[in-house]
């Protein structure tokens, strides 16, 4: 009788190993998920003005627009040239140059330190896809554009204007523009703008670091001495919480700068800061708003998920540790994975476009949130790509 019950229970295992649906390979999810994108970024396409950007979706659920000058007008250029990168499809190609060229006039812009985002993920992507001359000059002015903000005096490339809460304000985001200063400088043979770039990530290793290897959001500086005045983190939950989005932007920043540098202390860096987020990550990889936040689990952001998924594959190719590699894989294919579930990925025709749900712009300021936004969408086709590209 033992013996019998032990087969029920072998034959009852088998058949609910066949019933149980097979997962996706990466490469059937990977394309599964850029139809989606392809649809859904030829529509996004069609609700814009001439001088008309995406944004997000409002509160009252109704579309939102920039215009050029919004710090992130340049990842939906960016994410039609990534849709164009997969597809190879020409009219997806017309919408990513038409929507590039919306930008030309930002590499003009001083007034803050956004201009690598805006140029370098629109125009740096259409240069490196068509070798098109006349995008690889928008990158120089841009990039030398980005260079008037560095402040000798701190070492840094100052992020917001002076006001009276802050004198020289750098965020951790601005890790993220250094990677125009690094291309431009190795385009041209400029050790002016690769100095600048340097200068700005050891100063930021030097300040914006906790011991855990978290980081502030914001660290004020006196713009004459350098000294720093104050550190705190504006768009999390507290001065000494872990804001989600910033842990990302400083590890896939260090992750660039290795990449373009090979200083070894910026690999160190990265991998210092993936340490600590790893573990901390929920069950689906997907971030809270902030890691430390009480509310976290009930608002997840998949814009910090992707850059977080995009860094750490190209941090998988770059560490000299086998099983670091593995774990950082495995992290973001997880991350990526869960991105393309239901619960994150849009319908096509639904979500006003927008590829990802369930992004968190400022929780604190009641300002996006649970709701798509342009870079997640772009982070996440980077992230895809990579991993695509690593089988190749």
């Amino acid at each position: 009788m033992k013996l019998r019950n032990l087969s029920i229970l072998g034959l009852a295992v088998l058949a609910s190993c066949a019933s149980a649906p097979k997962q996706e390979t990466m490469e059937e999810m990977t394309a599964r998920v850029f139809d989606v994108a392809k649809q859904q970024m030829i529509a996004m396409d069609a609700q814009l003005g001439p001088k008309q950007l995406p944004k997000t979706i409002s509160a009252d659920s109704t579309f939102q627009t920039s215009s050029r000058y919004w710090w992130c007008s340049g990842f939906y250029p960016g994410s039609l040239w990534y849709v164009y990168e997969y597809t190879n499809d020409d009219t997806v190609k017309e919408l990513a140059i038409k929507n590039t060229l919306k930008l030309d006039s930002v590499k003009f812009v001083t007034d803050n330190h956004d201009v690598g985002f805006m140029i370098n993920c629109s125009y740096g992507n259409a240069y490196r896809l068509t070798g098109n001359e006349a995008y690889k000059e928008v990158l120089n002015v841009a990039a030398h554009s980005l260079a008037t903000r560095f402040r000798e005096h701190v070492g840094c490339i100052q992020s917001w204007g002076s006001n009276k809460r802050w004198q020289c304000p750098v965020i951790i985001d601005n890790m993220m523009n250094l990677e125009l200063l690094m291309s431009v400088g190795d385009m041209f043979n400029n050790d002016t703008l690769r100095t600048i770039a340097k200068t700005h990530a050891d100063t930021t290793i030097k300040n914006h670091f906790r011991p855990d290897y978290t980081s502030f959001h914001v660290v004020d500086y006196n713009p004459e001495t350098g000294e720093v005045n104050m550190k705190c983190t504006h768009q999390g939950y507290s001065d000494e919480s872990a804001w989600a989005r910033g842990q990302a932007w400083g590890l896939y920043g260090y992750t660039m700068m290795y990449a373009f540098s090979g200083e070894e202390r910026y690999l160190a860096q990265a991998e210092n800061i993936a340490k600590a987020l790893i573990p901390r990550l929920p069950e689906d990889g997907i971030p809270f708003w902030d890691f430390d936040a009480p509310n976290g689990e009930e608002h997840r952001d998949t814009s910090a998920g992707a850059i977080m998924a995009s860094a750490l594959v190209q941090l998988s190719t770059l560490t000299k540790d086998a099983e670091a590699s593995k774990c950082y894989l495995a992290t973001a294919e997880k991350q990526m994975r869960s991105m393309a579930t239901p619960k994150y990925l849009a319908e096509p025709g639904t979500n006003c476009s927008f590829l990802l749900r369930r992004s968190v712009g400022h929780f604190k300021g009641n300002s996006e949130i649970d709701v798509p936004l342009t870079y997640a969408d772009y982070y996440y086709l980077e992230a895809l790509l990579r991993y695509r590209a690593l089988n190749k």
